[in-house]
């Protein structure tokens, strides 16, 4: 997969692709990230990028020139299939569906707004779609793009030294993650549950799946709301919101 980022801090990018699972991404030849700057494009002497925004109000905008020059340049080199994304406040929120979709994706241009954020223009004659990582404010997109790319790249194949582990991860099936435990097995006179140590893999399966469901149902009940359940998922919900019930308060 190819994935260029055009941005004005272009050294906030590059400062990050050498580690974790991007960095082996990128090592293995999964990945290639090229990253580029609308100021090298710009024709005056001042290198001008931005301008105050019409109608008035704090801060400047990023005008069309020569992001728009540098955009076009990056899409030219990228495969077809290609999609250009706008990271912005504005944009609808990234989730896992999202993520898996971007993955199966050639190729991925991300623009990195700064300041009040980028004309108008720009936007409706270049970008595909615009997302946000969150309803907070950053003081730029760079950010935000490198959660995308480290997002999409743990869904890419060959990335992850174990395949299970991305099928696993949180919000994979819409859900939060269960607890994890290892060694010690007693830290403070708190153990790790009875049911991890037994070797059972199928009563492991399902406390796992419980407190999956039982976490996503106390910490994002706003999840748990848009999911089917099955049969099964029910039940372990049922069993958890009945333990709840019985513990101590303290517990």
């Amino acid at each position: 997969m190819r994935i260029h980022i055009v941005t004005l801090f272009p050294e906030l990018i590059s400062g990050a692709l050498g580690y974790g699972v991007l960095g082996r991404a990128i090592a293995g030849e999964i990945l290639e990230v090229a990253v580029s700057n609308p100021r090298d494009l710009a024709e005056d002497r001042h290198a001008t990028v931005d301008d105050r925004p019409y109608g008035g109000g704090p801060g400047m905008v990023l005008k069309v020139e020569p992001t728009r020059t540098c955009l076009r340049q990056a899409k030219a080199a990228l495969p077809d299939g290609s999609r250009s994304i706008y990271l912005s406040a504005q944009g609808a929120p990234l989730d896992h569906a999202k993520v898996r979709e971007l993955a199966k994706l050639p190729g991925l241009l991300l623009l990195a707004g700064r300041y009040e954020g980028v004309d108008e223009r720009l936007v409706e004659g270049e970008i595909d779609e615009e997302l946000s990582i969150g309803d907070y404010v950053v003081s730029g997109g760079e950010f935000p793009a490198l959660v995308v790319m480290d997002a999409v790249a743990r869904l890419l194949p060959g990335v992850l030294g174990d395949e299970l582990s991305a099928e696993q991860d949180s919000f994979v099936d819409g859900l939060l993650d269960c607890p994890h435990y290892t060694r010690p097995e007693t830290v403070d006179e708190e153990s790790v549950p009875d049911v991890l140590l037994s070797g059972n893999h199928e009563d492991i399966r399902r406390w796992r799946r419980k407190q999956a469901l039982g976490r996503t149902w106390m910490r994002r009940p706003d999840l748990i709301e848009k999911l089917i359940l099955s049969d099964e998922q029910q039940e372990l919900l049922s069993e958890f919101v009945a333990e709840q019930k019985t513990r101590p308060a303290n517990g």
